[in-house]
Parts: C-alpha cells; sequence; structure tokens
C-alpha cells in the first residue's frame, strides 16, 4: 500500500470562527448569496492522509487529494462544498500547495491548523 486516508462528515460552522463577523467575512469570500447564508454548510473532513516513505516525494499525496476533490466535485452525492482538515503544522505548507486555505486567522490549538478547500475552485 502507498497511501491511505479516511474521510467523515464535517461542516463549516460559526463555530470555526472567533466571532460572527469573521464568519460572515468567510460566507461573502466564498461568494454566497444573502439567501444562501447559512448558520452552516455541508462539508467533508479529511481525517487521516498518510503515504509510505518510500513512495514520498512522488506526488502521491497530492495524486490522492485530487481524487478526492473529484468524488465531491464530479460525481458529488453528499451535497458538500467544502474539504476541511485539521493539518498538522509541519504539513501545512502541503496543503496550501494544494489549495487549502486557513479558516480562521488564528488556531486556539498549538499541533494543527484548521484549514479547507473550497471545491468551486475546481470550476475556477
Amino acid at each position: 500500500m502507498l497511501a491511505y486516508f479516511s474521510l467523515a462528515n464535517d461542516k463549516v460552522a460559526m463555530g470555526d470562527f472567533k466571532d460572527k463577523t469573521e464568519f460572515n467575512r468567510f460566507r461573502k469570500k466564498q461568494g454566497f448569496p444573502n439567501e444562501k447564508r447559512l448558520k452552516s454548510y455541508p462539508a467533508v473532513k479529511l481525517c487521516r492522509l498518510g503515504v509510505d516513505v518510500c513512495a514520498k516525494g512522488h506526488q502521491i499525496g497530492s495524486t490522492v487529494l485530487d481524487c478526492i476533490k473529484a468524488m465531491f466535485f464530479f460525481d458529488n452525492k453528499t451535497g458538500c462544498r467544502f474539504l476541511t482538515v485539521d493539518a498538522y503544522l509541519k504539513a501545512v505548507p502541503f496543503y496550501e500547495k494544494n489549495g487549502f486555505r486557513f479558516m480562521n486567522a488564528e488556531d486556539n490549538d498549538p499541533h494543527t491548523r484548521l484549514m479547507y478547500y473550497d471545491s468551486m475552485n475546481l470550476v475556477a
């Protein structure tokens, strides 16, 4: 086995942000019209992503992420727009390189950062 991943149901919600203003900025940045501004949005959480050390440096992790993104955009049976991850700090550059952004300006967890990928980026 070269790589593995696991997914779980998740949501992007007001509680992921320090206050309502930051959440409203997030929604505006995503282009949600006023009638689509909900208190939470369905998402899929990337719980685990692992690549065998013998395969590191061969873009396997990025390829797996591309497959996950395609599953939820081109054949989206869940209705989820966002892919989220609690990225370990040393993995943050990897996720940034793959189009993930920070959910909020700061995280309280000293070991991870909450990040998201918006599947609408696939059409841009």
